[in-house]
């Protein structure tokens, strides 16, 4: 038997807004490396004499960190 319990949220104002930021820091985090990992494959495609390692999720991770987050102040997390 399978139980399913739904859970609603009432955020306030501020709940709401960090919310919004916390989806649209995800959304960039998965956009740019959707974006690096079809330029690898593509690279790897097109030269088959030297291709790229693919990354795996702990490096794009660390590529993440190295390379955006210095670039981009609203990507630090600031408590």
């Amino acid at each position: 038997m399978l139980l399913g319990f739904k859970t609603e949220l009432h955020p306030n104002n501020q709940q709401k807004t960090l919310l919004a930021k916390h989806a649209g820091v995800a959304r960039h985090a998965y956009n740019w490396g959707l974006c690096l990992t079809k330029n690898i494959l593509n690279h790897n495609q097109n030269n088959p004499n030297s291709q790229l390692k693919f990354p795996t999720a702990i490096d794009l991770h660390k590529l993440l960190v190295a390379m955006v987050k210095p670039n981009n102040c609203w990507s630090v997390r600031s408590i």
